[in-house]
């Protein structure tokens, strides 16, 4: 007798835009010997996902014939998906994904905007007319698509943040299961929030207690910050988007400031941008991949650091105000074209097509010791007057031969758990190592602190950071990963200083784990 695969409907679901009208069917073995009767909730090219008297099932189509008047045409069956949320990855990352996605399978990809707020993409096999899958970017913000998600009028959620307590709890309600687990969020690419001025304002770099004090309304005159006697007009994202949300968990909920109504909303970074552009007296937050037409100002501390938003400054991290893009994927069954296309978007190739449309892109690279002077005349500069000469050419001895791996880890505030951007980058340096595809024969985990505390202490904990980072990623690894390359664990505490430790982002920046390889 055939035997096919039934599960319970909570772990699989049909795609929610391949849903048709429910109506009775009947679902037969090939050897007749099986039969399932009830009503047809949804088809996504390969299961059934039928309310019977026992309850909703989901049936490999591959074992059964289906009766009835709501069976779906298999040969003219086309599969869709359904994404909802952040405009910037519904008009920029997700179509550059897609046209890469199509090449590399030997497939066109062909672009309508079905409205206004959607953007539509076939994907056809060469010398068909009817497209192999159907793929629709509502374009939206974050919370938006969260909702979407929730009402069932989306299959994936575009983010330019984490999700939020209330989302969780929403989703998990509604049987979506938990997106925060690895296998139901994941990082595609990477950006930043930069503070921008117009090309000819003066204004060298600007702190972050400064620039939130700005954006809280406390600052209201370039005078303040050294500039000329002039008001400041402040431009943001418009409410509810990513951007904005990521701005106040980032820059204000630490000092609990409320943005004052006089700020411009932009619904649209572009816009943003050409408005702070065309006004000297202006200040915004933007996108660093959309900010070509302004001034990006570096964050500088008291102690004279300064960071600015580079592709490796966000890939380490050692730019605090990084802004990761995130997909997430409830517990539901996706057509099989879906699921070629996300395992896509976590390759090299796509790695390729994200830089290409302009954002950060996640593949590792390797930055020589020779690249980073500006960090050892730091550690020098900067050092406590507890880390002694020797420890400082220990430093220098051990990372002379090694380059350092853009993956580095860093740590939720207040939290051993590293933030969503290492959650990531620790996933993608398993797969590597698991894969033979990072051409390295030893990685030493190096671990950092703030300043706070004695300068013994903050070593230790260094330390047992970098051992607890080596073992999650070792935990990570599926199989295994090749005898020939080593791990090793080591610390320096708060020796290598990356920003001031007189505020908690610059402590937060300069506890972590960087990763050195040879």
């Amino acid at each position: 007798m055939t035997i096919f695969r039934v599960a319970i409907a909570a772990l699989f679901s049909a795609t929610l835009s391949s849903v048709v009208q429910a109506q009775d069917i009947t679902l037969t073995s090939h050897d007749g010997h099986v039969e399932v009767s009830g009503i047809l909730l949804g088809f996504d090219g390969e299961f059934y996902r039928v309310d019977t008297q026992f309850g909703e099932l989901t049936v490999d189509g591959s074992g059964v014939t289906c009766d009835g008047p709501a069976c779906p045409n298999l040969t003219d069956f086309v599969a869709e998906l359904r994404f909802s949320g952040s405009s910037v990855m519904a008009e920029k990352i997700l179509p550059a994904l897609m046209i890469g996605f199509a090449k590399q399978e030997g497939l066109s990809a062909k672009s309508a905007k079905s409205d206004a707020n959607t953007l539509t993409y076939e994907l056809h096999q060469p010398g068909r007319d009817a497209p192999l899958g159907r793929f629709f970017f509502d374009i939206g913000n974050t919370s938006s698509g969260f909702a979407d998600l929730v009402d069932g009028q989306a299959d994936i959620v575009m983010a330019l943040r984490e999700i939020r307590p209330e989302e969780l709890e929403a989703a998990r309600a509604t049987g979506l299961g938990d997106l925060t687990h690895a296998r139901r969020s994941r990082v595609v690419a990477l950006d930043a929030l930069v503070p921008v001025v117009a090309p000819d304002n003066l204004l060298p770099h600007i702190s972050l207690a400064d620039l939130a004090l700005v954006f809280s309304g406390e600052v209201t005159n370039w005078s303040a910050l050294g500039g000329p006697d002039a008001p400041i007009t402040l431009h943001l994202p418009e409410a509810g988007s990513g951007l904005a949300q990521a701005i106040e968990s980032q820059l204000l909920r630490s000092t609990n400031a409320v943005l004052p109504a006089t700020i411009t909303r932009h619904s649209r970074s572009s816009d943003l941008v050409r408005d702070v552009a065309n006004d000297p007296f202006a200040i915004g937050i933007a996108s660093q991949a959309e900010a070509e037409a302004v001034r990006a100002l570096p964050l500088a501390g008291g102690c004279g650091h300064t960071l600015m938003a580079t592709r490796q400054s966000i890939k380490t991290e050692d730019y605090p105000l990084t802004s990761p893009m995130f997909l997430y994927l409830p517990e539901h069954r996706l057509p099989r074209v879906g699921r070629q296309f996300l395992a896509y978007t976590q390759s090299a190739d796509a790695q390729v097509a994200i830089r290409k449309a302009g954002f950060v892109d996640q593949a590792p690279e390797m930055i020589p010791i020779a690249l980073q002077g500006n960090r050892l005349a730091n550690a020098i500069a900067a050092g406590g007057t507890e880390v002694e000469m020797d420890e400082l050419q220990r430093l220098i001895t051990t990372l002379r031969p090694l380059s350092r791996l853009s993956l580095s880890v860093r740590f939720e505030a207040g939290s051993s758990r590293p933030d969503a951007q290492s959650r990531s980058n620790i996933q993608q340096l398993a797969q590597q190592l698991e894969a033979g595809t990072l051409d390295v024969r030893k990685l030493v985990f190096i671990g950092y602190s703030d300043g706070d505390g004695a300068a013994a202490s903050n070593k230790r904990i260094a330390l047992m950071r970098a051992k607890t980072v080596r073992n999650a990623v070792l935990a990570a690894v599926e199989t295994a990963i090749p005898s020939s390359v080593e791990l090793e664990v080591d610390a320096f505490g708060e020796a290598m200083p990356m920003a001031c430790d007189d505020s908690e982002w610059g402590r937060k920046v300069n506890r972590r784990v960087e990763i050195w390889v040879k």
